[in-house]
Order: C-alpha cells, then structure tokens, then sequence
C-alpha cells in the first residue's frame, strides 16, 4: 500500500516534523542548483562513503557525514516519497513522544541505518544518502505507538489500482517484511549505482522499535482504552479525520 492518510489525529502542532521536511526540501533544490560535476563532488565530500566512515568511525568527519547524509536525497521521487511518509507518521509520534525524545529517535535512527548498511559492506566506495534510514525509525516507533490506527492508501496492483484502510500494524508490518526481503536477496548483488539501501531501512527501523519500547517502559503509558478514549475525543475535534 501507500499511504496517503491516516485517522489519527494530534494534539499539538507538529514543529519538529515540519521543520525536518523544510530542511529536506531546501537541501535539495540547493542540490539542484549546482552542476552534475559540482554535485557529485559535494555528495562524496558531504555524505556517507562507506568505506571512508568504516575507516574511521568514531572522527567528527564521520560523525558529521552521517549527519549531513540524512538530509541529501537523488532525486524527486526519493524526497517525496521520504517526505510523504514522514509527513503522515511523523506528526504523531512527535505528539506522543514531545520533541526531545523525537529528535533522539529521528537522528538515532539514522545513525543505526548508517551502522546496518555500512556493516554489510564496509568497502563500498558509493555514497550513501537520503532521510530513509531516520524516517524507518519514525515508521518503527509509529508501529509501537499507534498499532491500530486505520490508514487509507493506495494499493497498486498490476493493471489497476484500488483505495484500501487497513491497519497501521498491517501497512507497517508489510513495509518493513518487504525491506527485509529485499535485504536479504541483495546480498552480494553489486550494482553501479548503489541502489537501495535496504539495510539502513532495517536498522533505522529496529532501532525505533527498540528505543519506544524503552520510552514505554520508561514513562508509564495511559491504559489502551483511555489512549482510544483520547484517540477519539480529538476526532471529534477535527471531524475531518
């Protein structure tokens, strides 16, 4: 499927979601404003070269590369698709985690992505980039946080496509069994660009899991059926979800 919406809504304005996708969009059209020449040179001084990190991990070139690789995409179809997920998921769990914790999730995501994609191949001299790794970890932490929440998206089939609401359990399960699989297949499959970084989309994702469950256990949580009750009392409030 892909969504497109999600029946949830919030309690507050999601600031550090929306500044994130800001900096997403500026970082790119500053990218396209420079020369194919100028811009590969800027990705593989600026970004993550596996290689390059693994050689040297623990340096602050390292550490910044990580940072700045977060925020750099390949194209329209790469932004969008890592804005629009983070668009649809992320105002929530901001809501619920507040911004401090949500800040920690989102770069300690992407930082785990870079660690799982670098760990299966540490030699590899092609850049990696783009916000995927640090929104799986949105996505992971929405799974936690929001199981049951129904989201209505498209789901395409060969020939046609139809609109579906399925669960968020479902949606998010299915993304991440996909990332997996094609994980799993790529291995020691080499390409000349790269292609997709299935394994950052996997440690990203597993690292929000693992960093809500410990902000759940941390913070007691209300019971299922206030959390539904407040679920519900903000629809209310906002009868268009």
């Amino acid at each position: 499927m892909l969504p497109l919406k999600d029946m949830n809504p919030t309690r507050r304005f999601p600031f550090l979601t929306y500044t994130l996708i800001a900096i997403n969009v500026l970082v790119f059209l500053w990218e396209l404003s420079l020369s194919p020449a100028q811009l590969e040179a800027a990705l593989t001084n600026l970004s993550v070269v596996p290689a390059r990190v693994s050689a040297d991990p623990f340096s602050l070139a390292s550490i910044l590369s990580v940072i700045r690789s977060m925020f750099f995409h390949a194209g329209w179809g790469h932004l969008l698709g890592n804005m629009l997920y983070l668009y649809l998921f992320g105002d929530n769990v901001e809501d619920r985690l507040g911004q401090l914790f949500y800040a920690l999730l989102y770069f300690g995501s992407g930082f785990a992505a870079t660690v799982a994609q670098v760990a299966v191949d540490p030699t590899s001299t092609i850049v990696q980039l783009g916000a995927s790794g640090a929104i799986a970890g949105v996505l992971g932490s929405y799974l936690i946080l929001f199981p049951g929440v129904r989201v209505k998206g498209i789901v395409p089939l060969r020939f046609v496509s139809f609109w579906a609401e399925w669960p968020a359990w479902l949606v998010l399960g299915m993304w991440f069994l996909v990332q997996f699989f094609n994980g799993v297949t790529s291995l020691g499959v080499q390409t000349s660009d790269g292609g997709v970084a299935f394994f950052a989309h996997i440690g990203g994702f597993v690292f929000g899991l693992i960093l809500t469950q410990i902000v759940i256990l941390s913070y007691p949580q209300p019971p299922i059926s206030e959390r539904h009750e407040m679920l519900y009392q903000r629809a209310r409030r906002n009868p268009a979800f």
